[in-house]
């Protein structure tokens, strides 16, 4: 263990045995620290944390802090799950959950740049991106890699599906559906032809997703009558997924804007 004589760690925390804390870290009881995990100096990583294998966590960044709650319980034992091979960079903000049974998550080789904010009760999967200074605000859902650019804002409850992209400086208070790509105020733009293709999607799963894109927002048909348009494209578990996330949406998807030659993808 390579802890430098500078941090400041509790006895109750379980770190494992190769794990590197560097100066004026702090890390408080009730902390797990899985192996190969690295602690770069003045992070400070508060009860209730656990990271996973191989992550890093970067200069002043605050990990598994109370929630930005006014009505929360500060007696409740919340926690924050971080995965394995994250990398969270200088002064992010992770906070844990309001709720007992479902810890603030955040999934394996996620990449969280320097002054991100992930809120309460979020949930990211794995391979998820939040660019520099990106705010989720509480209970966000962000499916697996989905790519969130810089001075993004998410409001509280939204979804973020599977392999979307959304722009910078994007206020997002809808759902955005998997694999599309969101610039403006909860606009829908084009599929993420980029994502799709780093993805390895082969072009006729690509195709039909451009397909299921038309009908839903350029066909002028409303969302039911939309979806049932899309049962009839080819069948694959990436179409039946974008039907499932819009049918289950509580918020209501992003709507599209047809402004610029972009919006064709």
């Amino acid at each position: 263990m390579k802890i430098s004589p500078l941090a400041q760690v509790s006895k109750g925390a379980k770190i494992a045995d190769d794990v590197e804390v560097g100066p004026f870290a702090v890390i408080e009881d009730n902390v797990e620290i899985a192996s190969g995990v690295k602690i770069w100096p003045s992070a400070y990583i508060c009860s209730g944390a656990s990271i996973g294998e191989g992550t890093e966590v970067h200069m002043g960044a605050v990990l598994g802090h109370l929630p930005q709650d006014l009505t929360f319980d500060k007696n409740k034992k919340t926690r924050l799950n971080i995965g394995k091979k994250c990398v969270i960079r200088e002064h992010a903000t992770l906070h844990r959950s309001t709720s007992e049974e479902h810890p603030t998550t955040v999934g394996d080789n996620c990449y969280l740049m320097a002054v991100s904010h992930v809120g309460h009760d979020c949930r990211l999967g794995n391979n998820v991106i939040v660019a520099n200074c990106a705010l989720l605000a509480g209970h966000v859902m962000v499916e697996d890699g989905a790519f969130i650019s810089g001075n993004v804002v998410v409001h509280q409850f939204c979804r973020i599906g599977t392999l979307s992209i959304i722009g910078g400086f994007t206020g997002v208070n809808k759902d955005v559906p998997p694999y599309m790509l969101v610039r403006g105020p909860s606009a829908v733009r084009a599929i993420n032809l980029i994502g799709l293709r780093r993805a390895k999607f082969p072009r006729e799963l690509i195709a039909d997703i451009r397909e299921a894109f038309k009908i839903l927002f350029m066909s002028g048909l409303n969302t039911t009558q939309a979806i049932e348009e899309m049962r009839k494209l080819k069948k694959s578990a990436q179409i039946d997924h974008l039907i499932e996330f819009i049918k289950s949406s509580k918020r209501g998807i992003c709507t599209a804007k047809n402004t610029d030659e972009e919006f064709f993808g």
